[in-house]
């Protein structure tokens, strides 16, 4: 199983943007393409369907030695081999979390600020999420925190950090140079006509940094 700290892209099968019937396919072309992390995010879908999914696209993951994140539902771990959980800012604590997975496991937190990401290493997460770097549909009414907090994020942590919100081809290259190690993209694959080619070919520009 991948390290976090060898991983650079972190990929997220969204029911936003996917249909549910989907989903396996579209983790598997992910997978393929190169994303190194992915996650499983349902917003509003009943978990019995957030386990189902998650069962189903485990293996693919797992061959690959992809961890799968599963967002928002820690006790799914309980019932899955998922090899983590994620969790919002405003969700649970990483120790709480922790407990609902029943068992050792990653943990991510999303953060909007620097003070975030420093509060949500002290609680032991294993990864951050920072942004929406850019306003993004994904996280309606959420303001962007903008490429300036970048430095400042890495600065405050030591924990992987994966830039999240609203990146995509043609921003990309500002987000590495504002000082990015690891992405998250999610409509900019997800929305792609070919998923592979088009995390194939981010993968080459981030790994090229």
């Amino acid at each position: 199983m991948k390290s976090l700290a060898d991983v650079r892209l972190y990929g997220i099968v969204d029911l936003g943007y996917t249909d549910a019937s989907r989903a396996p396919f579209v983790a598997g072309q992910l997978v393929d393409g190169g994303a190194e992390v992915l996650q499983l995010r349902a917003k509003n879908a009943p978990v019995e369907l957030v386990r189902d999914l998650a069962l189903a696209i485990h293996p693919i993951t797992s061959a690959a030695g992809v961890p799968l994140i599963i967002n928002d539902h820690p006790a799914l771990l309980r019932e899955t081999p998922a090899e983590g959980t994620h969790v919002g800012q405003d969700d649970m604590s990483v120790e709480e979390a922790r407990e609902a997975a029943g068992r050792p496991c990653i943990v991510g937190k999303s953060t909007h600020s620097p003070v975030q990401a420093a509060s949500a290493e002290s609680e032991g997460a294993d990864y951050i999420g920072f942004g929406p770097i850019f306003a993004t549909p994904t996280k309606p009414g959420r303001p962007a925190v903008g490429l300036g907090n970048i430095a400042a994020v890495y600065d405050a942590v030591t924990i992987p950090i994966f830039c999240i919100g609203g990146i995509k081809r043609d921003n990309l290259s500002e987000v590495l140079a504002a000082g990015a190690k690891r992405i998250v993209m999610v409509s900019g694959w997800l929305q792609a006509a070919d998923i592979t080619a088009a995390v194939r070919e981010i993968r080459g520009i981030v790994r090229s940094v």
